[in-house]
């Protein structure tokens, strides 16, 4: 493992849940990139007029999830509800595959918008729980070391996922690939066993060590938010959150506006989408693999969260200027590449330093409700912003000063996560949140 070393500082004992970990992470987003093109064109396909009505949709269908998911975390062991969710999300894809076949233009218009708003529930869910158990598996200092590398399996998931669709979406029916993804979903789960089983690796322990992380967490259905609403900490990545959202939502909303102008034929736009994906996804692998280990242990969580939101500032202003096609394209590369590949691994490292019940329901309750609350924000401002002739110009405009805000929440995020890192600090929330 001489290789390895040279490139992440990691130690025997860690080897194998971190290659598990990286194993999953690609999985998980091989099977959601090979949909986030077919999502975005659903969603286009819709009417760009109607996309603030979907994000609502999602919005409340958050609602309605995430007590259940709650029960499920409270009453089961992490391997048992890991496995249900991920089981019921594959079966889902197939039933939205049986859904698309045979139907007419109208009709396929509603089912698109159902799978729009279905693709933007699931994904946040599966991917917030997998960074849940890494949480709940990795202490704050060996999330330091190894979050970034196993990163570098979710963007090399990317590339493959983005590819697959970029390559078969004009030769085949978009929608088989729904199939594909359905299956790759049932192999993350059995990935996340895998990493599972590896805990007791992790602390140095024999691999037939008694795991306490798979005793249920216990507590109520509404616990998530009370915990979340309880600390200042946790508030503190509410407001990162929200503003992450509300300013990526008017991005979205602009190339939505940018793109139906620019393109006339739907497979071209699931091109674009696809070959944006791909630019992403290879840059960001280049960074996660050989800069953010480095990045994150020379300047500090702190300076690694202001990186995408001082970017947004920048490119918001620049959209402003020349709203274009080659200006959206290049700024969304550049701004979801600092996210992949510097700022979503710093914000998971966020929760290393909480108790278990936050690391699965606050988060969650953050990852999946929050995030979506943002994107509603984002929606209906800029609906209100075409309601009285204005568009990507006054966006950005209103945009980039968000942006501000959003860097200097992000510079107290990680400074307070290293003080409480540094001083072994199990909880922030109180001895009565355990």
């Amino acid at each position: 493992m001489g290789f390895l070393n040279r490139i992440v500082a990691v130690e025997d004992n860690e080897i194998r849940p971190m290659l598990w970990a990286g194993i999953c992470y690609f999985i998980l987003f091989a099977a959601y990139f090979i949909l986030r093109p077919i999502r975005d064109e659903a969603s286009v396909a819709g009417g760009v007029r109607n996309l603030q009505w979907l994000f609502l949709a999602t919005l409340l269908g958050m609602l309605l999830i995430h007590p259940l998911y709650a029960a499920l975390v409270s009453r089961l062991p992490r391997s048992r509800f890991i496995h249900i969710i991920y089981s019921f999300v594959a079966l889902s894809l197939i039933a939205f595959w049986f859904l698309f076949r045979d139907l007419t233009e109208a009709q396929g218009i509603w089912v698109g918008r159902a799978f729009s708003v279905w693709v933007s529930i699931f994904n946040l869910f599966v991917v917030s729980i997998f960074w849940s158990l890494m949480a709940d598996l990795f202490r704050p200092s060996q999330a330091r070391r190894l979050f970034g590398f196993v990163a570098v399996g979710g963007t090399l998931g990317a590339v493959v996922g983005s590819s697959t669709t970029a390559f078969l979406a004009s030769r085949m029916t978009p929608t088989d690939l729904l199939l594909v993804s359905a299956a790759l979903l049932a192999l993350a789960m059995m990935a996340a066993r895998q990493l599972a089983l590896s805990a007791p690796r992790i602390e140095g322990q024999n691999s037939t060590g008694t795991d306490p992380g798979e005793q249920p967490v216990g507590g109520g259905l509404i616990d998530g938010i009370r915990l979340a609403f309880s600390s200042p900490y946790l508030l503190g990545i509410v407001g990162y959150m929200l503003l992450y959202t509300i300013t990526a939502t008017f991005l979205y909303f602009q190339q939505a506006e940018i793109v139906e102008a620019s393109f006339t034929d739907r497979g071209a736009r699931t091109v674009f989408f696809a070959r944006i994906d791909v630019a992403v996804n290879s840059l960001t692998a280049l960074i996660q693999i050989f800069f953010t280990g480095r990045i994150v242990r020379r300047l500090g969580i702190a300076l690694a969260l202001a990186a995408l939101p001082l970017l947004c500032v920048l490119g918001f202003a620049a959209v402003g200027l020349a709203p274009t096609l080659t200006s959206i394209a290049v700024f969304q590369i550049l701004r979801r590449t600092s996210n992949y590949a510097i700022a979503r691994p710093c914000r998971e490292m966020l929760y290393t330093v909480l108790p278990r019940d936050a690391k699965y329901k606050a988060k969650n309750f953050i990852d999946t409700f929050v995030y979506r609350l943002g994107d509603q924000v984002g929606a209906w401002s800029y609906a209100a912003l075409g309601a009285v002739g204005l568009g990507a110009v006054a966006a950005s405009a209103i945009a980039a000063p968000l942006a501000v805000v959003w860097l200097g929440i992000g510079v107290w995020l990680g400074q307070r996560q290293k003080a409480l890192a540094d001083s072994s600090e199990s909880s922030i929330l109180g001895p009565n949140s355990h």
